[in-house]
């Protein structure tokens, strides 16, 4: 999981999915689970599970500790309460906590029944319980359900595979929004029937009253599904933004999507959060977003952003992952070394996409790779990759967030050494379609011989790669792997640029508008124009500075605008009462000597040789 703060981004995983009908299911037991959501109490719902038959005299029964993706431990069975177990004539049978996530249940022969009660993971009022909301649970009566369903459903010990058949009892024109296809459905009830826990875990739900759009891309549906109390937010426009991103990785993975149907899942709040952050968590044909109230176009822009990186995780780890996350554990999870693919490749898939397919020029991919490089810099660059991957949980925690820095840029340095051995003919998107070819959705590999399955399906000097700069210490050749492709690399320097003053901008939701957050780097331009902490950017030049139009206009009136050209900018203030105050602040654009570091930028004297190789890399295709 990737918990960030609320001007970042979160991302993960879980693995796999099903959409097949009841009949399309081994005959035999199951779990009933019944989730009744019209009968809400004190910001809990009650659990009913008819068992499948046990044939043990005694059974425990878990909620995980942990989930896929996560890398945290949160231990759902927190929230569950008044867990009772019954027999078929109605008697209770003896139960006992074992500790905050297992029940032990005795002549568990004779179990007919469990019910119990779960409470939503948001308005936890212990700060030790929280959990990050797109990985937790909602329960707001009659007005949202966010049911991710490891939060309110467990599995008996080696009962994992059994199948699962869920029924959501719904308040009257509720809709459930989910990647599941239901076996049955009416206006008080939903039912889905799901082969596994592991398939259940992957597949979450939200009810409200609908707002829905559906997208055809390619040859999948995809569900777009808002809840935004404020009516700010429409699916509408969030599905527009995020058609472009979609179709374009469509075209990127050759023209067709490995799912028939996905589904984002967005929950936009009114009220601060607990965790400080928003974002998402990503499932293997769904993902669930949490965001802060914002303008409309901002939010279709930020679920654009995210979902580029997000539905690349149909391709891995849905199509290609070790057995760790294949049958995963959810008391003691072994985690896999190759975090690298999972999330450093998909990363880089999520900015590649958008040179690849033209929606960005490759001026701007290479700002895209000089965040990478930046981020990078602030984790231990001489910790192997896989090392870091193996303990992510525990033991190098606080590295995890290199898998989307240094993670994307082992995806860039594989991508540019496989077009190179091929003559720019194979690079890592067709590395990745053969990987699922030799394994799939269904076929885990085991961790410590995926190197080896990769120079077999490509070249032995790879092996190399991975043995040199994944599974060992030396840093990546960033200068000579981008001389390859004709592109200049200078890890420091100095540059004159045109800026409005480097303060820090924040976002007030209250006024809705662009504010001065912090002043404390604040360049000799801002100081002199007069910039103060908390002012609301109102116009520049007479243009409206709203959220919306903030980037087009700092462009063109700042950054590109005539160096000494005089500039207006209009703030908001507070006065000596209190109350805002329209304040102008006059100067004359200067440019400012700015420190630069992981400078790039295309070499004018690239050799015919570079310039084609750098378009294999940036542009080739399957």
């Amino acid at each position: 999981m990737h918990i960030l703060s609320k001007a970042m981004l979160l991302l993960a995983f879980s693995g796999t999915f099903f959409t097949a009908s009841a009949t399309d299911l081994p005959s035999g037991d199951r779990y009933k689970v019944n989730i009744d959501l019209t009968k809400v109490q004190d910001d809990k719902v009650p659990v009913t599970i008819k068992v499948p038959e046990i044939k043990e005299k005694e059974i425990i029964y878990n909620l995980p500790k942990i989930v896929p993706g996560t890398y945290s431990i949160y231990d759902f069975g927190k929230f569950l309460n008044e867990f009772k177990a019954y027999d078929k004539k109605g008697r209770e049978l003896e139960t006992e906590r074992l500790d905050l996530n297992r029940w032990k249940i005795e002549d568990a022969k004779k179990l007919d029944k469990i019910t119990y009660w779960v409470n939503d993971t948001w308005d936890t009022p212990n700060k030790e319980d929280i959990v990050f909301e797109p990985g937790g649970t909602n329960i707001e009566a009659g007005e949202n359900f966010l049911i991710n369903t490891h939060g309110f459903v467990g599995y008996f010990d080696k009962m994992k595979q059994v199948p699962y058949e869920l029924t959501i009892t719904k308040p009257e024109r509720f809709y459930g929004a989910t990647p599941l296809v239901a076996s049955s459905s009416t206006a008080t009830s939903d039912t889905y029937v799901i082969p596994s826990y592991m398939e259940l875990v992957d597949s979450p739900l939200m009810y409200n009253k609908p707002d829905t759009t559906v997208l055809k891309i390619g040859n999948a549906d995809v569900l777009v599904s808002v809840y935004a109390p404020s009516g700010k937010v429409t699916s509408k426009t969030v599905a527009k933004e995020l058609e472009k991103v979609l179709n374009a990785q469509k075209n990127y993975l050759g023209g067709s999507l490995p799912v028939e149907k996905y589904a984002f899942l967005i929950y936009v709040a009114e009220k601060p959060n607990r965790t400080g952050a928003y974002g998402a968590l990503e499932h293997s044909y769904s993902s669930v977003y949490y965001f802060p109230d914002m303008p409309e176009q901002m939010m279709a822009d930020q679920v654009r952003n995210i979902a580029a990186h997000e539905f690349f995780h149909v391709v891995t780890p849905l199509s290609i992952h070790s057995e760790e996350i294949g049958n995963f554990d959810y008391m003691n999870p072994k985690m896999s070394q190759h975090l690298w693919l999972y999330e450093g490749v998909t990363e880089y898939f999520a900015t590649h996409v958008q040179v690849n397919q033209k929606l960005i020029d490759k001026e701007e991919y290479l700002d895209k790779l000089k965040e990478y490089l930046a981020g990078a810099n602030a984790f231990n660059d001489s910790l192997p990759f896989t090392e870091m991957s193996k303990g992510a949980l525990d033991k190098h925690k606080k590295e995890y967030g290199n898998v989307y820095q240094k993670g994307a840029l082992i995806g860039l340095a594989l991508d540019i050494r496989l077009r190179e051995l091929s003559d720019g003919k194979y690079g890592v998107l067709n590395l990745m379609k053969d990987l699922s070819k030799e394994y799939g959705k269904n076929k885990a590999f085991k961790d410590e011989e995926l190197f080896d399955k990769i120079a077999q399906l490509t070249y032995p000097e790879i092996r190399d790669f991975f043995r040199k700069y994944v599974e060992g210490t030396q840093p990546l050749p960033l200068t000579e792997m981008f001389k390859k492709v004709g592109v200049n690399y200078a890890t420091n320097g100095t540059e004159p640029r045109q800026t409005l003053g480097r303060f820090t901008i924040g976002f007030d939701p209250k006024s809705r508008r662009l504010i001065v957050a912090d002043t404390e780097n604040m360049n000799a331009f801002g100081k002199k124009m007069g910039f103060k902490k908390d002012d609301q950017l109102i116009s520049i030049n007479g243009e409206d500075m709203s959220p919306e139009t903030a980037a087009e206009v700092l462009e063109k009136n700042v950054k590109y605008a005539p160096e000494g050209s005089r500039i207006t900018v209009v703030v908001n203030r507070k006065n000596a009462a209190g109350k805002m105050q329209e304040v102008k602040l006059k100067g004359r654009l200067m440019k400012t000597l700015e420190k630069t570091e992981n400078q790039l930028s295309l070499d004018p004297m690239a050799t015919p040789k570079q310039k084609k190789l750098r378009d294999a890399w940036l542009y080739g295709g399957l």
